[in-house]
């Protein structure tokens, strides 16, 4: 009903009598009002409904069950980064053209800084001035003194394997390998020898005790003593102080020698005080472990000039000379004994593939046979005795060449004139080379060099481990390199056979294991253990001793005697 106004426009005094619909309406907002109370009521006494403040009256107000722990404080962790800066307070206009170079000489700038701290250094360097981790250095320390994807833990070769060998010889080898054990001082999570991950590993020639250095990712070289005796923890009569107390630490160098990754390094028989590294700088550096000198052997000659190496090696015959190959195909030989600084230098380079050489070696009891693995996915056997050709255009003679389905990693040659390489092609091809004395013209083509012996092996290590490639022990049971073997004399097939007796090689394995082969392709051993927990894919053998050390991708060492 229409309300009643009085004269002067006001609220109406009176209401006329509510209708028939004012109380329909009315009573349908009781109702809902019910309806609404009852649900809640009943979600409630569901635990539905939202929690109390207060604690119940069930509980004692000062349980510690009601309470909630207190909030971590929150630690701001301060920004190291160049502060930024307003244009607007600086007075310079925006998109204006002191903006746009004032933004330029800021990007030039950092880019000059990333250039520098990747440029190499050829400069002596005092390893006192470039420790990373551990100790400081002493000069008279202690450091002279069936393929598919990987199934971490799956062994594919194992004691059953040893048990069922019927040939006398090869169950020998077979168990004298399997017997090695992980180094007993500590785990190898607990060996942190590099910051960063491995890609080059190396023992010292000595005999007398395990020393083994690597490379890693930022040109960092890490070296271990295994002789080392850690000292014992007090037993407590508390337990708990027993088990909360940590062993001690095993005792590990680190220097910072290249600016970027260490990519080989090498050891001469004759002067075992030298170590060579090579490195993605273009440099080859020559640490005297006697010294604590590092000193630049070999570099292009401008810093400026970006020739990453792969490899490195020293031959036999002549300590005096370096074989180097590069990420950009070339091969080179240069002498120690003068500058390469100087214009034209004593350094030959051939350019032996138009990409990169991932791996190669020389036969170690003739140098002048070189072979070279590549990422255009070819083997290739070179003489070095026979090079024609002008300028840029120089070559060595070729004797043979294999083509794999996937690029090549690497190729290793022994004293038995054996090569093994490995691919991604999941395999591990071993070619066997007649006598090296039957080559008798310098550049002389073999008849062929097909691989005698492939062996099914995952190689696919992806972006975050490091390439797989074989190394051979180079002097079994202790013998020099001229002490035997097919290379140096005798017929092609009866230096393959005692290459097959008496050589191996070791390779890591995406199962987290060390895969120890013989020169005829059997397996020995599966290398592995509790305290292995990464893949350790830079493998290698003591040249004399059955040792064998695995790197992995956090740094950490594994240690097989």
């Amino acid at each position: 009903m229409p309300s009643k106004k009085n004269s002067g426009g006001g609220a109406a005094a009176t209401t006329a009598p509510d209708s028939d619909y004012e109380a329909q309406r009315q009573a349908k907002i009781a109702q809902n009002q019910a309806l609404l109370k009852e649900l809640q009521l009943n979600a409630a006494s569901a635990g539905l409904g939202p929690k109390s403040s207060k604690p119940s009256g069930g509980r004692a107000s000062g349980g510690s069950a009601g309470k909630k722990p207190a909030p971590k404080k929150k630690i701001k962790e301060e920004d190291f980064a160049p502060r930024r800066t307003s244009s607007r307070l600086q007075g310079i206009v925006a998109d204006s053209e002191v903006a746009k170079r004032k933004a330029d000489e800021e990007n030039e700038r950092i880019r000059e800084e990333d250039r520098r701290k990747r440029q190499r250094r050829n400069e002596d360097i005092k390893l006192n001035d470039v420790v990373v981790t551990g100790q400081h250095w002493d000069g008279a320390g202690n450091w002279l003194k069936n393929v598919g994807p990987a199934n971490p833990y799956e062994r594919t070769f194992d004691e059953e394997d040893v048990t069922r060998t019927t040939d006398k010889e090869l169950r020998a080898l077979r168990e004298q390998m399997s017997g090695l054990s992980l180094w007993e001082g500590a785990e190898p999570s607990r060996i942190k020898i590099t910051p960063e991950r491995i890609y080059a590993m190396g023992f010292h020639p000595t005999v007398e005790r395990p020393m083994v250095f690597a490379g890693d990712k930022l040109g960092n070289l890490g070296m271990f003593d295994a002789s080392q005796t850690l000292p014992s923890v007090k037993k407590e009569e508390d337990d708990e102080a027993e088990e909360d107390e940590d062993p001690p630490p095993p005792e590990i160098t680190a220097f910072k020698l290249h600016t970027r990754t260490i990519s080989a390094m090498h050891f001469t028989p004759t002067q075992p005080q030298n170590l060579y590294t090579s490195s993605y700088d273009s440099s080859i550096r020559c640490l005297n472990l006697e010294k604590g000198i590092s000193t630049e052997v070999y570099g292009p000659t401008s810093t400026e000039i970006d020739d990453p190496l792969s490899g490195i090696q020293i031959p036999a015959t002549d300590p005096n000379l370096l074989y180097f190959a590069s990420l950009n195909g070339s091969f080179g030989m240069h002498d120690t004994r003068t500058s390469s600084s100087k214009t034209g230098g004593p350094t030959q380079l051939l350019q032996l593939s138009d990409k990169k050489i991932g791996g190669f070696s020389v036969h170690p009891t003739q140098p002048h046979l070189l072979s070279t693995a590549s990422l255009d996915r070819t083997c290739k056997l070179w003489d070095l005795r026979k090079i024609t050709g002008k300028g840029a255009g120089r070559m060595p003679a070729l004797l043979g060449e294999h083509e794999s389905k996937l690029s090549i990693s690497h190729a290793a040659f022994n004293a038995a004139g054996q090569i093994a390489t490995s691919s991604y092609d999941d395999t591990i091809k071993i070619h066997h080379l007649p006598s090296a004395n039957s080559i008798l013209s310098p550049g002389q083509p073999l008849k062929s060099f097909a691989p005698s012996t492939v062996i099914p092996h995952n190689n696919q290590t992806g972006r975050w481990v490091t390439i797989l490639r074989p190394h051979w022990q180079a002097n079994p049971g202790g013998q020099g390199v001229n002490g035997g073997g097919g290379g140096g004399g005798g017929g092609g097939s009866k230096g393959a056979a005692d290459g097959g007796n008496k050589f191996k090689f070791c390779i890591g394995n995406m199962n987290r294991f060390v895969d120890v082969y013989a020169g005829t392709g059997e397996q020995l051993a599966q290398l592995g253990g509790e305290g292995v927990t990464a893949v350790p894919a830079v493998a290698v053998f003591h040249e004399s001793r059955d040792w064998v050390a695995g790197g992995t991708a956090s740094g950490k060492l594994c240690l097989w005697m």
